[in-house]
């Protein structure tokens, strides 16, 4: 039978479960009833009760003839008639000894009665009694004498009793319509059952308990057992879902199920993705958002139902390694790219040095040969006298080459003053340097193509300035600048400098940006008469705090 009840479907157990309240409810009523029955049936019979035994035991003929040797004879037909004319169940008379005299039941007499509390001091006593194997409500009253020789003297007792009504008397005494407002009830319970058994099976789908559970178990296996963190929203922006991958990656408290984001505090760029809210932008596609030190890429999809929205769904990929990969390998391919440039560079000076010798132009040679030392020592003294971090220094003169192949000229600004940094600090610096150089540079060459019938020279400047705790790095070029409403856009979606006319790219900027704020500083872009202006700024450890920090570990 367990095994039946089990196999049972969701609407067959929902009946049961109802019939089985609706059983309950039904024997609460009955026992109210039955309660109400009871107290209503103590309440008046033992008043009609108790005003026969008084009534009996102020009978003239019953004082008198309680004090004559033989009353049984005189008593009979007066106990009997009271008990025909009442209807009452029993009717007895004792003498002043307790011993009954007079009785509807003929087998008690000369029996000893039991007496209630205080009804052989001549006062009267009420309650129930088992008496012939039977439960009944009875009356007991002193009997007084009252000539003149007996005067108040007890003389014995009267007591009148009434049956207690059996179960069923009582229902069918409480109200006549009892079972008919039982049969209603059973009725409407039983189709109100149905009709909630078939809309949970509607609410359900379909779906049995074990099929339910299976649903849950696999739902949690699949959000809490990826490497990928699950938000889901509903149509007012309140979390209905979140796995602790998400919890995770965007700092989010346990109990944040059922708060709305800005409860959450999620607010600009992260908020404008988790709600689709990105204007311009195809929908359903990867996006790049920074959150507390993190590179996220998250993918929003909008769930409906029958053409009715139901929220959103979003997944995120921490991909904050990734990105410090994908920067190493950008350095070493710059770095190929330098080489490239500079064996390019090489390569075109000895073509050059070639044909002169073979016309016969050596005195040409040496003075070719005299500008490249010249250009090149002055670059070089340029830098080491204002660039003393060899590290940052390198990097700009490798960039110079690389510039210099694309026909953008690399100007060391004459404010340049930068200092030896520890190795963090200038390995950070030189990121930062390095990605604003490459930036300006694409930009000043797409620039530079078209301004060439012009006479326009492409350019790039680069400024360090260092007081005592900071670094700020400008570097501005010759491009077409950044569109005002990009300002922004480029540091927190990790746009280009040619965002304006390619589009999103990469990430660059807005690991820069990271790089800045790490170190407790910041990056803005500015547009110039010339073209745009990126500004960085860093804090960094002095080196000589540095050393001194060091050498007292």
């Amino acid at each position: 039978m367990v095994a039946t009840f089990r196999r049972q479907t969701l609407a067959g157990e929902m009946l049961v479960l109802q019939l089985a309240i609706v059983v309950v409810v039904l024997l609460a009523v009955a026992a109210v009833s039955l309660a109400q029955s009871e107290a209503t049936f103590n309440r008046v019979e033992g008043r009609r009760v108790a005003a026969l035994a008084e009534q009996l035991a102020a009978n003239p003929l019953v004082r008198s003839q309680l004090v004559r040797p033989a009353p049984l004879e005189a008593l009979a037909p007066l106990v009997n008639s009271t008990q025909t004319q009442s209807g009452v169940t029993s009717v007895t008379v004792t003498d002043a000894d307790g011993r009954i005299v007079s009785s509807t039941n003929p087998t008690a007499l000369g029996d000893r009665l039991a007496l209630g509390e205080g009804a052989a001091e001549g006062r009267g006593w009420s309650g129930s009694l088992t008496l012939d194997g039977s439960r009944q409500l009875v009356a007991q009253v002193p009997v007084l004498g009252a000539t003149q020789q007996n005067l108040g003297q007890y003389l014995g007792t009267v007591m009148i009793g009434e049956a207690d009504p059996t179960v069923w008397q009582r229902l069918n005494g409480a109200s006549s319509y009892l079972l008919a407002y039982l049969g209603i009830a059973s009725g409407l319970g039983l189709v109100g059952s149905w009709l909630l058994a078939r809309r949970v099976k509607r609410q359900t789908l379909g779906l049995e308990p074990r099929e339910i559970a299976g649903l849950a178990e696999h739902r949690e296996a699949m959000l809490y057992g990826i490497a990928e963190g699950v938000i889901a929203l509903d149509p007012q922006h309140r979390l209905t879902l979140a796995n602790d991958m998400g919890l995770r990656l965007l700092d989010l408290p346990e109990d944040c199920v059922g708060q709305s984001l800005a409860e959450l505090g999620i607010e600009g760029r992260l908020r404008d993705v988790l709600v689709g809210d990105r204007k311009g932008a195809p929908h359903e596609r990867d996006e790049v958002v920074i959150r507390h030190g993190r590179v996220l890429v998250m993918n929003r999809m909008t769930v409906t139902k029958d053409g009715r929205p139901l929220g959103s769904v979003t997944t995120l990929r921490d991909r904050t390694e990734l990105a410090r990969l994908e920067r190493e390998i950008g350095s070493f391919r710059s770095s190929s790219e330098l080489l490239r440039a500079q064996a390019h560079e090489f390569a075109n000076q000895l073509h050059t040095i070639s044909g002169l010798i073979e016309i016969g132009e050596e005195d040409e040679v040496v003075c070719y040969i005299r500008a490249l030392n010249q250009r090149r020592q002055s670059l070089d003294v340029t830098l080491s006298r204002r660039v003393r971090d060899t590290a940052v220094a390198a990097l700009l003169m490798a960039k110079a080459s690389l510039a210099a192949e694309r026909k953008v000229r690399l100007r060391i600004s004459d404010s340049t003053a930068l200092d030896r940094l520890v190795p963090e600090d200038a390995a950070d610096v030189a990121t930062v340097v390095g990605n604003l150089v490459d930036n300006a540079v694409d930009a000043a060459s797409v620039a530079g193509v078209a301004g060439e019938a012009d006479g326009h020279e492409a350019w790039v400047e680069v400024e360090l300035r260092q007081d005592a705790s900071s670094v700020e790095i400008v570097v501005r070029d010759s491009g077409p600048g950044v569109a005002p409403e990009l300002a922004r856009e480029v540091f927190l979606h990790g746009f280009t400098t040619k965002a304006a006319q390619e589009g999103e790219r990469g990430i660059g900027l807005a690991l820069t940006r990271l790089v800045c704020e790490r170190h407790g500083g910041e990056i803005s872009v500015t547009n110039t008469p010339e073209g745009a202006m990126f500004t960085a700024r860093m804090t960094v450890s002095h080196l000589t705090d540095a050393v001194a920090e060091g050498a007292a570990r």
